[in-house]
């Protein structure tokens, strides 16, 4: 190999993926170890055997030559395979080159056993009292691994007593200097590649290859179709290296450490006395090396989806259902199952259940349809039950069935399909009452983490006040969650939930991240995590009753109207003094404030920074006597983004608004109102001289304007029925 043409090669790679869209995560690379290496790699595309071999290189700093199959040289790869160390599987003298290379350490070398780019997951199982079936995974990496090390050996145990066969042997090996050969060692680490988003769509490669390359095969012309896709669309690839095994260990059988010893010369293809036991060996390391790969495989939410549907019991399938049975899966059985997970499923996936703001359930579900896995039919899903029926054509499952090919690869991670296809069987009542459990105690347990971090002594109020609150109703109906507003607490908003549930209602209190603890956590925290707050608030009870109601109090108002905007599903939103001009002079410098901090962060002048600002709250008891200017900033960046939103919403609205308001101003509120979509909706203003007009005198009225406008969205005016549902013990 010219080692120059390497590294240039590798060189223009690094150039190339910079262009591309492809984002590599190496997970593990302290599994790596020294000596000579043969990476076992799970194989699906093309991309791995370009990719691979220069990023093992940058964490070996050892020239990495790979075994590829022959058809890749077959097209105008053929050359540039050539200078990145690749050899075929046609070429005679691969085994010897290998076991050469890697006994001196001048080369690590990357194996595919899996041969095809994509392999049926289902035909590697372990069976009891049966023989396996299928197309099992080939065991070459292991039987060259084995031969290496019985070289290795061979060449130390005769170095003494036959010299003429060590000299032979350095000869046929072209060995030099022994030394490094017999300190040396060779190892096998098993390598997972997982691609995530896979589709396999038109784009400008698959558009080049059809238009230069007129002979190109049709195997050719549809991997371009997904390998390009990946390229220019941006895919992430997780390289996660096992644990390596020590092919050593399988060379103590009687007959192969008799062959070991042999003073008699044994040629490269001579028939080995213990040839059976070796087989034998390789067998059984192939297995391991195998489970591991398939173990290390990085899940993600395309595998959950397409793993639950394959699991679905049912052709018709509830979108809403669906979604959160993938959403306790993703919280709940991945812990036990033990999987890598991807960095997407590492983060709150309250998501899924609301907005779909990251896309993962609708890129999803237009793959599935646009591959007829699924069809939409009055509002469901129905689902195409061949296309998950093994075993499926391999060749072309990339291009007619992704959705297949996704969940045949967590096919072997046994204990994540245990928990699916229990989660696939469970009834949609029970499904719902455990996403509501299961929200219920994020937020609770979120609270507690945070007060434990950022409360301090005479600073923080009793935490029962900042707690989120689940109330009880008798009627499933309808559900309504409350939003407190900007410095205050959850226990702002008790005297309306009490009031509603007297009414029969089942009220979520939520906690704005950054509240209830100190003004140093709220200075922390941004418009995202609002979001999140409210999301989990909206979900809980979407699980609990048929219909929601969002309602906040000033700033947790634009939460509530940014949430009936981003969900488009609730029955009804109410506003409480809503924030759309403020009068507290704090307020208007703190861009000016939060500029000036910046300015002082370049100088490190730490003490002329104002990070606080001093106010004078209604109710000490709840709110926070400092605003952090960082929190104000981002309040009025929510507040404004939320603008152009409002047109959208077409829930009925209430908006209700303290004629005196010190704080908002009412002209605000009203331009707000008219702003709303909603073409059910009403303006009331109340004779207070106050901001917080839920509690304190006159609050009756307020809160019965609201019971009036539940009542409406109910369709009766009155008490809300008694019990209806199964679910009370949710």
């Amino acid at each position: 190999m010219n080692r120059q043409a390497y590294l240039a090669t590798g060189r223009m790679i690094a150039v190339l993926e910079g262009f591309s869209r492809l984002r590599v995560h190496v997970h593990g690379k302290e599994n790596i170890p020294p000596g000579a290496v043969i990476f076992v790699v799970n194989h699906f595309t093309r991309i791995e055997t370009v990719l691979l071999p220069y990023h093992i290189y940058q964490l070996t700093h050892t020239p990495v030559w790979s075994l590829a199959d022959a058809s890749l040289f077959d097209g105008p790869l053929s050359s540039f395979l050539d200078m990145m160390g690749a050899v075929s599987t046609r070429n005679p003298d691969r085994d010897r080159v290998i076991v050469k290379s890697l006994l001196t350490g001048e080369a690590n070398w990357i194996i595919f056993p899996e041969g095809r780019m994509v392999k049926d997951k289902g035909y590697f199982q372990r069976r009891v009292l049966l023989p396996s079936s299928g197309v099992r995974p080939h065991s070459g990496a292991a039987t060259l691994a084995l031969r290496t090390e019985f070289y290795r050996q061979r060449l130390t145990r005769l170095e003494s007593t036959a010299p003429d066969e060590v000299a032979r042997l350095k000869e046929m090996f072209q060995i030099t200097d022994l030394a490094p050969v017999l300190t040396g060692k060779c190892w096998i680490v098993p390598v997972n590649i997982t691609y995530y988003p896979l589709r396999a769509r038109d784009n400008s490669l698959s558009r080049l290859t059809r238009l230069f390359i007129k002979d190109a095969s049709q195997r050719l012309r549809e991997e371009m179709l997904t390998e390009g896709s990946m390229i220019l669309s941006g895919v992430d690839i997780d390289v996660r290296f096992g644990r390596p095994l020590d092919p050593a260990q399988g060379l103590t059988a009687k007959a192969i450490q008799a062959d070991i010893v042999a003073p008699w010369s044994i040629g490269f293809d001579d028939r080995l006395r213990s040839l059976d036991e070796m087989k034998h060996e390789a067998a059984r390391l192939m297995e391991r090396y195998m489970t591991s790969i398939y173990d290390l495989t990085t899940v993600n939410h395309d595998h959950l989806f397409a793993s639950l549907l394959r699991a679905y019991p049912y052709k018709t399938i509830n979108e809403d259902d669906f979604r959160r049975r993938v959403f306790l899966v993703a919280t709940q059985c991945l812990k036990k199952s033990g999987c890598n997970r991807h960095e997407s499923l590492k983060t709150g996936q309250v998501a899924l259940l609301t907005d779909d703001r990251y896309h993962k359930y609708r890129d999803f579900s237009l793959l599935a349809l646009e591959k007829g896995v699924m069809t939409a039919r009055d509002g469901e899903l129905v689902k195409d039950r061949s296309k998950f029926s093994a075993p499926f054509d391999v060749q072309r499952a990339r291009i007619d069935n992704p959705v297949g090919v996704i969940a045949n690869e967590v096919v072997p991670l046994t204990v994540l399909q245990r928990e699916v296809h229990l989660m696939a069987w469970l009834p949609a009542w029970l499904v719902r009452s455990r996403v509501a459990a299961e929200l219920e105690q994020q937020a609770r347990h979120e609270y507690q983490q945070d007060y434990l971090e950022f409360s301090r002594e005479n600073q923080s109020k009793s935490p029962d006040l900042g707690a989120p609150v689940l109330l009880r109703g008798r009627s499933r109906r309808l559900g309504v969650v409350l939003v407190h507003g900007f410095l205050s607490v959850p226990a702002q908003m008790a005297e309306l939930a009490a009031y509603l549930q007297g009414k029969g209602l089942w009220v979520y209190l939520v906690r704005l991240k950054g509240h209830g603890t100190t003004p140093e956590d709220l200075a922390l925290r941004s418009g995202k995590e609002w979001v999140e707050s409210i999301d989990t608030g909206y979900a809980l009870m979407r699980a609990i009753c048929d219909e929601v109601v969002l309602g906040g109090f000033s700033f947790g108002s634009g939460v509530a109207l940014d949430c009936a905007h981003r969900v488009g599903k609730v029955a009804g939103v109410f506003a409480v003094c809503p924030p759309q001009r403020l009068w507290d002079i704090s307020s208007r410098f703190a861009p000016a404030v939060t500029a000036w901090n910046r300015v002082m962060e370049v100088f490190s002048y730490q003490w002329a920074k104002k990070e606080f600002v001093e106010t004078v709250p209604e109710r000490p008891d709840l709110n926070y006597a400092r605003i952090p200017v960082s929190g104000l900033r981002a309040m009025e960046r929510f507040m404004r983004e939320l603008e152009p939103k409002l047109p959208r919403i077409e829930a009925p609205a209430l908006v209700l608004q303290a004629e005196g308001d010190p704080v908002v101003d009412p002209r605000g509120s009203k331009r707000l109102f008219e702003m709303l979509g909603s073409r059910r909706k009403d303006y009331l203003v109340f004779p207070l001289q106050r901001h917080g007009i839920l509690a304190g005198p006159g609050s009756q009225e307020v809160h019965a304007a609201v019971g009036s406008f539940l009542d409406g969205i109910l369709g009766a005016p009155g008490q809300v029925p008694a019990p209806e549902s199964p679910l009370d013990g949710a």
